[in-house]
């Protein structure tokens, strides 16, 4: 019997254990156990008026609040039939900027290079090379500007309402982000020039990539759901091809295509599926540092990340310029019975949305997919493909990399239950 046991995953958000039974050497069962509780908040969101839900569901994830609020709003007003203005709709785009940015640099620099440099946490990489995580820390604060100014604070931000904002941000406090903006699109073009010079762990996996979108931008809101195995749904389909299921070890739920297949969403997904979309700048990096698509390393979705970490700075920058408020900046409600999805992009991938309303808007039932839940079976298939790689090593070398692969999909346990102890037994 051979036993391998770490006390937690660290960088990622949330708490569970990796167990991997082995027979005569070779991996037989892998489990990602989420043993964080149940947050219950499908339940906390029945007989609620329907305008709380966005400052609720934003409660599921301090790290990205935005997808929870979007994927709300635009749920319940498809469930109302609103259509949002075009102004809405762009600062809701800009707002969405914010969190990528914030959410990526985070990543990036702070929890995955840090396995990749062979450093412990970003602390060492400060120690050996300060001038970078001070890029780091400034790229993600002027995120986290932008969402400040938007909806009123950075973490859990209280501004959005369905069927649009509650007030119109500042125009000038937006436009003064812009040079702040200026600089972090160059240093997002620096980042992706520091992630292609990173060690990659040699993994390729032949993926189902599951992304929104949308034939005129870069998918983030509205569009279709796009597999890269040819299917392509409306949003309101979503539920007819993805499936989520109990599995005995884990409080999270795990997602499957009806074909009983696993796949991925996320930067990988949406890079290799909607890189015709991007911002100028990001396309021209692809080309200029030579980064050849589809990308299939999970470890690389690091590189996908910087490419995105341009695309919204870019986009950012074009929509604060555009911005010029007027009119009503949320539309007046008109309360009846109904029922409606939604699904936005969050950093770490598609996130799914669906509300039954009655005729005084008050929540009868709720339904969220969050995108760890649909990457749990995904990372279990790759920990199968990683194993034959460690079995043979030292207990402490094997956890770590068990750990590099599972920190490199960021997930969100949190936001996902509805993990890391590592053992390894021989059976």
């Amino acid at each position: 019997m051979k036993n391998i046991k770490v006390p937690a995953l660290a960088r990622v958000e949330g708490e569970g254990g990796l167990y991997i039974g082995l027979k005569n050497g070779k991996a037989v069962e892998i489990r990602l156990d989420i043993y964080e509780p149940p947050r219950f908040f499908e339940g906390f969101l029945r007989d609620r008026y329907l305008q709380e839900v966005p400052d609720i569901t934003a409660r599921i994830c301090g790290i990205c609040p935005v997808a929870y609020q979007m994927s709300a709003v635009y749920a319940l007003e498809n469930a109302l039939g609103v259509k949002i203005s075009p102004q809405v709709r762009a600062l809701r785009r800009l707002m969405y900027c914010g969190e990528y940015i914030e959410s990526h640099a985070l990543h990036i620099y702070m929890l995955q290079a840090p396995d990749l440099l062979g450093k412990e946490s970003v602390l060492e990489v400060a120690a050996e090379a300060p001038d970078v995580v001070k890029t780091a820390l400034r790229l993600k604060k002027i995120g986290n500007e932008l969402l400040k100014a938007i909806g009123g604070r950075s973490v859990h931000p209280v501004n959005v309402c369905v069927g649009g904002f509650y007030s119109w941000p500042d125009a000038k406090a937006i436009k003064a982000l812009l040079p702040d903006m200026e600089w972090g699109l160059n240093a997002a073009i620096d980042t992706v020039k520091l992630a292609l010079t990173l060690p990659y762990p040699d993994l390729e996996i032949d993926y189902e990539f599951v992304a929104l979108h949308h034939t005129e931008e870069y998918g983030v809101i509205e569009g279709d759901v796009l597999s890269s195995n040819g299917r392509k749904l409306s949003i309101s389909e979503y539920e007819n091809s993805y499936i989520e299921e109990h599995v005995r070890h884990s409080n999270a739920l795990h997602s499957r295509t009806v074909d009983n297949n696993t796949y991925l969403v996320g930067p990988l997904a949406r890079l290799n599926l909607n890189h015709e979309q991007l911002m100028p700048r990001a396309k021209n990096s692809l080309q200029e540092f030579g980064i050849r698509l589809p990308v299939k390393n999970p470890y690389k979705s690091l590189i996908a990340r910087s490419i995105e970490l341009v695309h919204f700075y870019e986009e950012a920058i074009q929509l604060i310029k555009e911005y010029k408020p007027s009119g009503p900046a949320h539309l007046e409600l008109k309360l009846k019975a109904g029922e409606g999805s939604g699904a936005t992009e969050a950093p770490r991938g598609l996130l799914y949305h669906r509300y039954k309303i009655d005729a005084r808007g008050m929540v009868q039932f709720a339904k969220i997919t969050p995108p760890t839940a649909q990457n749990l079976p995904r990372i279990e298939a790759d920990l199968f493909k990683l194993t034959p790689k460690i079995v043979s090593l030292p207990e402490a070398e094997a956890t770590l990399i068990a750990e590099h692969l599972v920190r490199s999909y960021d997930p969100c346990i949190s936001c996902a239950t509805h993990f890391l102890k590592l053992k390894i037994a021989e059976k």
